[in-house]
């Protein structure tokens, strides 16, 4: 089983490089997309690619590369060895400038970058159903972020700041073990446990304490260089929940506990103990109409690497509140409108900035119009604010879209 569709867009977008200071402009973008799902006996995988191009009016005005390209593939795969052994692959591959907005998850960078980066998520899950009430559920999560942006030295450290590539290439490693125990037909009650191993490899200088930075020299001493695997980090998390299903209809679920992370490479040996979980709640109210609250709590990585002239300590990691809801609803027969948004704050763990908070609201509305069954119209606004104590940090984004989708 196959489709294939295109979308042709006209947009304006009043800041479309996310800056503190505005740049507007006019565009097109054109993005085609393949999918493919094969059922199987006891095996289920599909495929998706999607393909976006992006031009732009204004750079063309001012003799700039026009174009943005961006490409995702998402592979999974579900398996069934026996009635009581599942297994459940995923992957999800993005090269991209824009930043990737995961609805209910943290933004680490809210910006678009001047070159692409490249971020792949991959997840494996093996479930069994131990007895006829208690189950266990295996996870394991690899996260990849490689940055184009890079360059930085200790000569031009201070100069020009630290590179995306610098400050966001890393390698992240979750692994994780679920019990379930289902108390009864609509409730299930869950503790677990998930270790994380975060490694940033950009190796680059990314900040410095004292006067001019001198490669080598010892903390605490003025001029000692961070580098990028002063933010490596090693942590566990802990917690309990609860799922329950008021209807067949009305779902909710719950994970609470508490997160403990280890920077074993920050000269200062900081550790942290954060909360830690998800709550969600959902609600299909009639066929083609359902919507979606929820709340996330987590550590996350950031862009931001000040150092503190006081302590020295640099900015590690980010806290984050996420709290995020979504509504799909049927105006007519083929007249279909989304509302999503997400509030996120996000608290600075050490440097110049500490427990100070970033706050970033993002919303969107869309319409689509289904013509007849392969063409539909589309009509669009999406909304980004990003308030920060950092100078310069905030912006504000505005994009209005129209129009329409080819499926076969």
């Amino acid at each position: 089983m196959w489709s294939l569709s295109g979308s042709l867009r006209g947009f304006y977008d009043n800041n479309y490089t996310t800056a503190s200071s505005p740049d507007g402009s006019g565009g097109f973008e054109v993005s085609p997309a393949l999918s493919i799902n094969v059922p199987l006996q006891q095996t289920e995988f599909g495929m998706r690619f999607v393909y976006g191009l992006y031009y732009y009016q204004a750079r063309a005005n001012e003799n700039q590369d026009t174009l943005d390209q961006t490409f995702r593939a998402d592979l999974w795969m579900d398996h069934a060895f026996t009635e009581r052994w599942q297994t459940r692959v995923t992957d999800s591959f993005l090269v991209s400038q824009n930043p990737e907005l995961n609805t209910g998850g943290a933004v680490s960078t809210p910006f678009r970058t001047s070159q692409s980066y490249v971020m792949n998520n991959g997840a494996v899950s093996l479930h069994t159903e131990l007895t006829r009430l208690l189950s266990a559920t295996l996870n394991y999560q690899s996260d990849f972020y490689d940055y184009q942006n890079s360059g930085t030295t200790p000569e031009n450290l201070a100069a020009q700041g630290a590179s995306y590539a610098g400050s966001l290439n890393r390698l992240g490693n979750t692994f994780g073990i679920d019990f379930q125990w289902q108390q009864g037909p609509d409730t299930t009650l869950l503790i677990g446990y998930s270790f994380s191993q975060v490694n940033y490899t950009g190796n680059e200088p990314i900040g410095y304490i004292g006067g001019a930075p001198v490669a080598g020299m010892p903390y605490p001493n003025p001029g000692y260089i961070y580098y990028s695997d002063s933010r490596n980090s090693r942590s566990h998390a802990v917690y309990g929940g609860v799922g329950y299903s008021f209807s067949p209809n009305l779902i909710f679920s719950s994970k609470v506990g508490a997160q403990y992370a280890d920077y074993y490479n920050d000269p200062q040996q900081t550790t942290t103990l954060n909360p830690y979980g998800n709550l969600s709640l959902s609600y299909t109210y009639r066929p083609g109409c359902f919507a979606e609250i929820g709340l996330t709590e987590s550590m996350n990585s950031t862009d931001e690497v000040s150092v503190n002239a006081n302590d020295g300590s640099i900015t590690l990691a980010q806290q984050s509140t996420v709290v995020y809801g979504s509504i799909n609803h049927l105006l007519t027969p083929k007249l279909t409108g989304s509302l999503i948004g997400q509030l996120q704050f996000s608290s600075y763990d050490s440097g110049e900035y500490a427990n100070q908070v970033d706050n970033f609201y993002t919303v969107g509305i869309n319409f689509s119009y289904a013509v007849n069954r392969h063409l539909s119209l589309n009509l669009g606004n999406n909304f980004d604010d990003l308030v920060s104590p950092i100078p310069g940090r905030g912006y504000s984004r505005n994009e209005v879209y129209a129009g329409v989708t080819a499926t076969y």
